[in-house]
């Protein structure tokens, strides 16, 4: 979740929890100096301070070798065993302090590496021990054998922690450094005193002499370059006084004249007591270097101690304090806040959408009574509540206007579909006058289709009527069976040929219901006939049900997606409010939403057995009734001359159907089942004379008494041939309509046009 879209609460919290980090942080870093300090005091104690006798007794340890490897004598083996007692007691000691667990907590895994090497370099004694006792050693090798171990100390000491003070830490460095300078001047007397013991140097103990001799120098005068300048007097002191003079002497008068002759121009007793006493001076110089060093640090370790101290205690009070403050001003606000919310949500959830929907509907609302503003203070908060106020006002003023558009605009829509309701009724009652008086088949043809065009304008009329939240003017008082309702929608679909009509069962819906079920039929079969291949049927069919009487729409074209189904039974279970700015891809889905509703009827689309969509109309018990079968041969089923349906509930049949009765399943005309008119009225040819009226139902017949026929629609006797031309004319038209047909299905890809 973004920190935009957290709740005040969760902002607060995080408030604090960054406060309380951020002590710990610093917190954190002043223990982390602290425990620090600890570790190095832990590895002063346990590690360094005594590991420093036993690079001493090491050093001894090496001289004494190098003395028993030039002399072999009882006197030399016997201080060497002493000597090595000496180191293994030392060397005992330091490994049961370096062992400790406590070492382990205060190394890192490089410096827990490094102690490991040495423990395993300090085992390696023996072997050097046994190969020096049998001879089988030179004394170079010794030298670097026992240089080994004394080195992988000298590692360590690099890798263990120091302060985190950067001129304590330099100093300690450079002291390493001199350490390492007074080891290498070791590794010289104990190589010259094995020499010194045989009473030669040889050529190899001579070159290794000189690169000795030259590498403790240039260490300690680097090291020294690094120390204080108190500390680089001393060293200068030391390096000036007699017992270095008088070591560089020496080593000069060896390196420059006893390198042929393997002689050793001083004896072993005068390269002892200097080598001595240098040595012991160099340690006393560094050992004094580091008593300063550790007073230097005193502070540095105090200041840590300080640090923790106002850290970790006073910076643990403020931050309790921050808390106990913020919890007590978070909760205050947080009570003024909820009951902003709340006062909000009622005034938005309730009391302001029950003034808007009085406002839609045109009643006069008292705003300050009915959602009056909210009273919170002039702080921030009180500010937020005025802002909500004008908002408030706002959206009262805009859904007031919404309402007035909304009303003018069905106003504006009734207006228009009443107007051409009117003028597409007096259109069809002239075309019924033409059509009664026409006897010519093509000029009739054409008469049909105007009249099929302005059924269709009729219904789109009544879609508008439907749009506007109003009621279409037809309207019938009796019952009407339920094969002339369907039929009668058939007769406002453009391609009634082919859908084929399914016996009804003997069944009348009430007056009420008619008109708005046959304009809902209509709408959904002819999206049926106009979303499949013009080759295929729909099926039209129905039944009476346990909860009153079904008709189902079934159509082989393509479907409809899953999710399409379902948004399409959503919308027409639930229908939204129509408004002119949404999408007309669905305005006959609306049409028959809002019919469906008035009625209290159930329309559900699924997929059909056959790949396409199958429509199913549940009318509710109250609409149906059943009445007295009726024989089905009596009714006029057989396809009318005119290529459109015409038989609706506000106009008569246009022509007398032909003899042929139609058997159940077969494309049905839309035509009302009422009989034939009297076999009197009949040419003198034979063909049936057209009677005003005499194929619709009697609730359907318009009671106004149509034109009677003049004598010379009596008198007209139509031969074999003018028949057979307007059968003719009947049969191109029809192929002519599904040629059209199906280029317009090849153009539009088949879907729910609703």
């Amino acid at each position: 979740m973004s920190p935009r879209n957290s709740r005040l609460r969760t902002k607060v919290t995080a408030l604090l929890l960054s406060l309380t980090a951020l002590w710990a942080f610093a917190a954190w870093v002043t223990l982390r100096e602290g425990v620090n300090l600890l570790w190095v005091a832990q590895l002063d104690s346990s590690v360094i301070g005594p590991s420093e006798p036993l690079l001493v007794e090491l050093q001894r340890e090496r001289r004494a070798s190098m003395i028993e490897l030039g002399e072999r004598s009882s006197r030399s083996r016997k201080e060497l065993q002493s000597q090595r007692q000496r180191a293994d007691r030392t060397r005992a000691e330091f490994e049961e302090l370096a062992r400790a667990d406590v070492v382990k907590w205060a190394t890192d895994d490089d410096g827990e590496k490094r102690l490991a090497a040495v423990f395993s370099k300090l085992g390696s004694l023996a072997s050097t021990r046994r190969a020096v006792d049998a001879g089988r050693m030179t004394r170079i090798e010794a030298s670097v054998a026992y240089a080994d171990v004394i080195d992988s100390v000298f590692q360590m000491y690099g890798s263990l922690a120091t302060l985190d003070d950067k001129t304590v830490a330099r100093d300690i460095r450079t002291l390493l450094a001199l350490s390492r300078a007074r080891e290498i001047l070791a590794g010289e007397d104990a190589l010259l005193a094995g020499a010194l013991a045989e009473g030669q140097l040889s050529v190899e103990e001579h070159a290794q002499f000189t690169k000795t001799v030259g590498a403790w120098r240039i260490v300690a005068e680097q090291a020294a370059a690094d120390l204080p300048d108190t500390e680089r007097a001393a060293y200068e002191k030391l390096v000036e006084g007699p017992v270095f003079t008088r070591l560089a002497s020496l080593e000069t008068l060896l390196a420059e004249g006893g390198g042929a002759t393997g002689a050793i121009p001083f004896g072993a007793d005068q390269w002892k007591s200097t080598t001595e006493r240098a040595l012991a001076d160099f340690n006393a110089t560094v050992l004094g270097a580091g008593d300063r060093v550790v007073d230097r640090a005193t502070p540095v370790a105090t200041g840590v101690i300080v640090r923790l101290a106002l850290a970790g205690g006073l910076g643990l009070i403020a931050v309790i304090a921050s808390i106990i403050l913020s919890v007590t001003t978070a909760r205050a606000l947080f009570a003024q806040l909820q009951k902003l919310r709340d006062a909000a949500h009622e005034l938005s959830d309730e009391r302001l959408p029950r003034v808007v929907e009085r406002i839609g509907h045109g009643e006069q609302v008292d705003v300050a009574v009915e959602a009056p503003p909210l009273q919170f203070g002039t702080d921030e908060i009180g500010q937020v509540g005025q802002a909500f106020n004008t908002v408030q006002e706002t959206a009262i003023r805009i859904a007031a206007e919404q309402a007035e558009l909304r009303q003018s605009i069905r106003d504006i829509l009734l207006s228009l579909a009443r107007r051409t309701q009117g003028l597409v009724h007096r259109q069809l009652t002239v075309l019924d006058v033409m059509e009664r008086r026409e006897t010519d088949p093509e000029d009739l043809k054409e008469l049909f289709r105007l009249d099929h065009l302005a059924i269709r304008m009729r219904r789109n009329a009544e879609n508008l009527i439907v749009l506007s939240g109003s009621s279409p003017a037809r309207t019938w008082r009796n019952s009407v069976p339920m094969v002339d309702v369907v039929r009668g929608a058939l007769a406002e679909v453009e391609d009634y040929t082919r859908v084929t009509l399914m016996p009804m069962g003997d069944v009348v819906l009430v007056g009420r219901a008619v008109g708005d079920v046959i304009h809902l039929l209509a709408e959904l079969i002819e999206n049926a006939a106009s979303f499949s291949p013009p080759y295929t049927t729909v099926q039209v069919s129905g039944q009476l049900v346990a909860n009153g009487y079904v008709v189902e729409i079934e159509d082989r074209g393509l479907g409809m997606k899953p999710e399409d189904l379902a948004a399409a039974n959503e919308r027409i279970a639930n229908p939204p409010e129509f408004r002119i700015s949404g999408t007309t891809a669905r305005l006959g889905l609306f049409v028959v939403s809002r019919l469906a509703e008035r009625h209290g009827i159930q329309v559900v689309l699924r997929a059909s057995a056959y790949g396409g969509t199958t429509v199913v109309v549940l009318l509710p018990q109250q609409l149906v009734e059943t009445s007295p079968a009726q024989p089905e041969s009596d009714l006029p089923t057989e396809l009318p001359r005119r290529q459109s349906a015409v038989a609706t509930a506000t106009r008569p049949a246009p022509l007398q159907t032909l003899a042929a009765p139609q058997t159940p399943g077969t494309t049905a005309p839309p035509a009302s089942g009422m009989p034939e008119a009297a076999p009197a009225s009949r040419t003198p040819s034979g063909l049936p004379l057209r009677v005003p009226q005499a194929n619709l139902a009697p609730a359907l017949r318009d009671e106004t008494p149509a034109t009677p026929p003049g004598p010379e629609e009596e008198d007209d006797q139509r031969s074999p041939e003018e028949i057979r031309a307007m059968m003719g004319s009947l049969q191109r038209g029809s192929r002519l309509g599904r040629t059209e047909a199906a280029k317009l299905m090849r153009d539009d890809r088949p879907g729910d046009d609703t």
